[in-house]
């Protein structure tokens, strides 16, 4: 994820989802990832703290600070690059797999009270972003 002060996804000139102030979310499925998880995922991502207070210390969270989420889908996060010089996606869950836990990670953080945008599932898509700080988080 990466703290933005805006972000958007266009696939071809379509803009398919657009935010200000908040967070970037770069989402891979991995094989054996599942529902719970995706819920915890989404609730510790809503209530991780590293968006600055008075003080500049990270200290709010993207409910704190009333923020949005771009929610996009990258199956290639999930790359093992152990070997040669191709990475191999074999971990990345299938699409009819994580396409419901990317909706469902979705879901858990428009009901924690999060505006969500999302990009196109299984796309391809161009992502634009203005990193704040800049901060980038990986969980």
């Amino acid at each position: 994820m990466q703290r933005v002060s805006r972000a958007r996804v266009r696939v071809g000139e379509e803009v398919a989802g657009e935010i200000g102030a908040g967070l970037c979310i770069l989402l891979g499925v991995a094989r054996a990832d599942d529902a719970a998880g995706a819920a915890r995922l989404a609730e510790r991502t809503a209530r991780l703290r590293i968006f600055e207070n008075e003080e500049g210390r990270f200290d709010r969270s993207l409910l704190d600070v009333g923020g949005e989420a771009l929610v996009v889908s990258q199956f290639t996060l999930i790359a093992d690059t152990a070997k040669g010089n191709r990475p191999s996606f074999g971990d990345a869950a299938p699409p009819e797999e994580s396409e419901p836990l990317y909706e469902a990670f979705c879901a858990t953080l428009r009901d924690l009270g999060v505006a969500v945008a999302t990009g196109v599932f299984g796309a391809r898509m161009a992502v634009e972003l203005i990193n704040d700080g800049p901060v980038t988080i990986v969980l």
